[in-house]
């Protein structure tokens, strides 16, 4: 039998059945409860006037008609209203009387019993009635098209399937749910996902800052928490701008940097990655304006960016000027290869106004991620950073782990061969003064424990 629960007091007055603590398997009639509500009797040729001054009272829930048929007479029809909202004594306010007066709409107030389904409560409503009392509720999860990706806690793990198809249900064009079971640990940066609930179809379509990606989310890097960072990197660069895109994916930097006219290479080392960049090209027109390869980060950097580099810096000039910019997106390795710019380049330097800028990611759970970053940064670099870096917080991935991004120019005395660098100096060594990376074996994996 429903619950009737009287109290307009209660702040439970909203939950759903609490007969459904510790449910594992959907039972959606299970939620049901019945309710005493209070409602105005409106004649009908008035309803739709009165709603615009009553919006602010009346009950607003989940798939909730907030005006009902009057049982007792066809002519008139009910206004349920919120009880949180009207006085102790069922009686509207002074403002809302005045409204009602205008309408000639009698302000007397009736109690009304009122059935709440699964289908008028919220997600988090929910999730906080099933899972067990005093336990965190997260009813947040990224959205991929028409996937649902959660990071579920140990503790939610034993309703797993309930909380996917809850999410399924309430989130409209939500048709798959899943959990990530693993850390990104792989050389490809995938990782292994269980589906909660829903259709197994993995290939979906997103769109993140008015460009549509198509790509198979089980085998290759997507984070839609990144959204911003991308934006904020493609608003630095300007038509006729170089990008080499060393970890590309499946192309969330490279394909809106076509877009704006830039000229780009864009590389990843996973076949799947580089099949679906192809794909994304080809969907958003620009695949004849992006170089693509497939090729492992290094190797890239060595061959063809080393190559375009030496042309580009060759062809600059005081009137023909564009800058040049490398995105490192590889949070837990990436810092790592930046030992290949050091002597990258033979010939006389270039301007310093031409030198191109790395955009290089990094995680730190250090105390001050900032310098944590720089300092690394400085120790494959072999020279200090100080007064030529900036660094910028990504995010929070995890308590006490923040992805950071590091921009730099390459200073000239890295870059060229014919410099002189801290490491010719037998003073004082660079490998005295700047450490390497002395992360955990989980920094040192091209994984991370929480997506980006």
């Amino acid at each position: 039998m429903p619950e009737i629960l009287e109290s307009k007091a209660d702040p439970e007055l909203f939950s759903p059945n609490p007969e459904v603590r510790g449910m594992t398997t959907l039972d959606r009639a299970a939620f049901s409860r019945i309710i005493v509500v209070p409602v105005l009797k409106v004649k009908k040729e008035v309803i739709n006037k009165l709603m615009k001054s009553l919006r602010h009272t009346t009950l607003q829930r989940p798939g909730l008609k907030r005006v009902i048929d009057d049982p007792k007479d066809e002519d008139s029809r009910l206004v349920l209203l919120d009880p949180h909202k009207i006085a102790a004594e069922y009686s509207l306010g002074e403002s809302d009387q005045e409204v009602l007066k205008q309408f000639n709409v009698d302000p007397q107030v009736s109690k009304y019993n009122l059935e709440l389904t699964y289908d008028n409560f919220k997600t988090e409503e929910i999730l906080r009635a099933v899972l067990p009392e005093g336990q965190d509720v997260t009813s947040g999860f990224s959205r991929i098209g028409h996937i649902a990706h959660l990071n579920l806690r140990d503790h939610q793990l034993t309703y797993k399937h309930l909380i996917g198809q809850v999410i399924i249900d309430k989130n409209p064009g939500i048709t798959c749910a899943v959990n990530k079971i693993n850390i990104i640990d792989s050389t490809y940066r995938n990782f292994q996902m269980e589906v909660l609930a829903g259709e197994a179809n993995m290939i979906t379509k997103t769109r993140e800052n008015y460009i549509t990606y198509e790509f198979d989310f089980s085998k290759v890097y997507w984070n839609s928490r990144l959204s911003t960072e991308h934006g904020r990197i493609i608003e630095l660069l300007k038509p006729g701008d170089v990008l080499f895109d060393v970890f590309a994916g499946v192309g969330p930097f490279a394909i809106p940097a076509a877009k704006k006219k830039c000229n780009v290479f864009a590389n990843d080392l996973n076949p799947e990655s580089y099949k679906w960049l192809l794909h994304n090209c080809k969907l958003n027109k620009v695949d004849q304006k992006i170089k693509k390869f497939n090729m492992d980060g290094r190797d890239f950097l060595l061959g063809p960016v080393k190559e375009a580099l030496t042309k580009e810096l060759s062809l600059l000039t005081k009137e023909r000027k564009h800058s040049l910019h490398i995105v490192m997106n590889l949070p837990a390795l990436a810092i790592e290869f930046l030992d290949v710019f050091k002597h990258f380049l033979d010939g006389k330097p270039c301007s310093a106004d031409h030198l191109p800028t790395v955009h290089c990611y990094s995680f730190s759970k250090h105390d001050h991620p900032a310098k944590d970053v720089q300092e690394r940064a400085e120790a494959f670099l072999g020279t200090s950073l100080e007064g030529r870096c900036s660094t910028h917080l990504v995010r929070n991935v995890a308590p006490n782990k923040e992805m950071m991004c590091i921009s730099f120019q390459i200073p000239a005395e890295v870059l060229y061969k014919n410099q002189f660098t801290n490491e010719e100096n037998p003073e004082e060594p660079a490998s005295k003064r700047l450490r390497p990376n002395e992360d955990s074996p989980e920094e040192k994996l091209p994984s991370l424990k929480d997506p980006l």
